[in-house]
């Protein structure tokens, strides 16, 4: 992993495990990797043992000396070896759709390297430099959302991935995309002559469900504390009872999400005049009565979540997998993305149900109780004031609904039976990125609409970190006297919650 630190700028490859805090600083993207000696050691030997074993048995290893998938049995005489790597490559970069955005292309260059740096695929030093260089100097190759199954490793998008190693496909460099060849003809590099197993060994892995895994890790991490910030601010709008967040009631149904985010909860609104007020209701609607019991439960699900894609890009996940030391040279299913799939999918509902709460305190908000006119407008009816953003919202929660029917479950048979089961996590994959976009959009929209409720408490102030929101949004949206486009209200606080430095709160 990236650990050891040379200067601000260049940080070591090397077998220690990744953790969050780890991804966090690779996630800045403004970190030159290099390899350690001891990962370089690690390649190379491999490398060594891989070439000795090929130039003295005649024994057939999958993918190395024979075809691929349904042709596993095909032999390849040993003068055309290279040409194999170099044919795989070609015919399995067939991916079609949106590319895959720059953000996530880096995290599979990065993956990529990761998983080849443990030394048990057999593949050159000069491979894994050139894709560092590629990381380094910021050219993501161009990869397209569809065309992998999820199994067989992420073939088709990592062979686009692949491709400018031989002078192929095309990158993006400098806000452009290029063919590929003049890229590397700029930096002088040549074209890396791919020697046996390398084309398996890129393609083979689950690079593509993995860096989607990790970019939306770390974006549903964030949206669960904004998540929390905003029903807080939702709480104070609606003059809530703090009753239901008393630490009593969770200690006798103590699930880990649940009792974090009633405390959260009740940290961000210590000292509120609003929550300190008499209240005259005697419940309040489970959207807020029961906050730390849903958003909990999507946080416990996205602990899950996380320890499984943790494990992941810890891992080696290409076929077949060297093991000098012992002497061995196994084939396998670790490219097979069925523990990602699931966890994908799960993403997808626990995310999915902060949306769907988020929503229904909007509606709440709107509806012209605890003493808020009605769509929190004056003059509503000559206004129709903040009724719509809710209609937007609700459209928003059912995509998502629609969204999460789980991918995990569908399998295709493919390679004529050969590959018989596939776990479809890459599809899982691009779908909750899908599903992590909306529910950052519904909260933007419980922001617009809570901070425009939270103005008719006045003069009652909420608590200190709530109002240090309050004031940074409306340095980005003002408060609605009249109907405006409420459009570009709604962009705005997406963007405010995309560049909110929550540790500053």
């Amino acid at each position: 992993m990236i650990n050891t630190i040379i200067n601000k700028s260049t940080q070591f490859i090397n077998q220690d495990w990744l953790d969050i805090d780890n991804l966090q600083q690779i996630s800045t993207h403004t970190l030159d990797l290099t390899l350690s000696e001891t990962t370089r050691h690690r390649i190379n030997s491999c490398r060594d043992f891989l070439d000795q074993k090929l130039n003295s048995s005649d024994c057939l290893f999958y993918g190395i000396n024979t075809g691929f998938g349904f042709l596993q049995n095909v032999a390849i005489d040993k003068t055309q070896i290279a040409q194999l790597q170099y044919n795989l490559l070609q015919s399995h970069a067939c991916g079609i759709g949106d590319e895959v955005q720059h953000e996530i292309v880096k995290w599979m260059l990065f993956l990529k390297i990761q998983s080849l740096s443990y030394g048990h695929s057999g593949v050159q030093e000069q491979t894994v430099q050139r894709l560092i260089d590629f990381y380094n100097y910021n050219i993501t190759p161009v990869v397209y959302t569809q065309g992998s199954l999820g199994a067989s490793g992420d073939l088709s998008p990592l062979s686009h991935l692949a491709l400018p190693l031989i002078g192929l496909g095309e990158v993006n460099f400098n806000g452009k995309k290029r063919v590929a060849k003049e890229v590397l003809d700029q930096f002088g590099w040549q074209a890396i002559e791919l020697q046996s197993k390398e084309g398996i060994a890129l393609i083979n892995g689950t690079q593509f469900m993995a860096a989607y895994g990790i970019y939306g890790l770390l974006k549903a991490q964030k949206l669960l504390k904004l998540a929390d910030l905003i029903a807080a601010i939702s709480i104070d709008a609606f003059d809530a009872s703090l009753e239901p967040f008393h630490p009593k009631i969770h200690e006798i149904r103590p699930h880990k999400g649940q009792v974090e985010t009633a405390k959260i909860i009740c940290k961000h609104l210590t000292n509120s005049q609003i929550i300190n007020q008499t209240k005259t209701q005697v419940q309040d609607p489970y959207s807020f009565r029961c906050i730390p019991q849903v958003h909990g439960a999507s946080k416990d699900s996205i602990d899950f979540v996380s320890k499984t894609f943790l494990q992941e890009i810890n891992a080696v996940t290409d076929n077949p997998t060297i093991f000098p030391e012992e002497d061995l040279i196994l084939s396998g299913g670790n490219f097979h993305g069925q523990p990602l799939a699931i966890a994908f999918d799960l993403m997808s509902m626990a995310m999915a149900e902060i949306g769907s709460i988020s929503e229904r305190r909007t509606y709440q908000l709107l509806s012209g109780q605890r003493g808020l006119p009605l769509f929190l407008v004056k003059n509503s009816g000559l206004n129709s004031g903040l009724m719509v953003p809710q209609y937007t919202a609700a459209g928003i929660v059912s995509e998502n609904k629609q969204l999460c029917t789980p991918a995990c479950i569908d399998s295709i048979v493919s390679s004529n039976g050969q590959e018989d089961h596939v776990s479809m996590g890459a599809n899982a994959a691009t779908k909750s990125l899908r599903v992590l976009i909306n529910v950052e959009r519904i909260l933007a929209i419980e922001l617009l609409t809570a901070t425009q409720a939270l103005a008719f408490r006045r003069p009652l102030k909420s608590s200190e970190i709530v109002e240090k929101v309050y004031e940074k949004f409306r340095l980005k949206v003002t408060f609605n006297e009249s109907d405006r486009l409420l459009h570009t209200d709604i962009k705005s606080a997406v963007e405010f919650l995309r560049n909110i430095n929550l540790p500053v709160l």
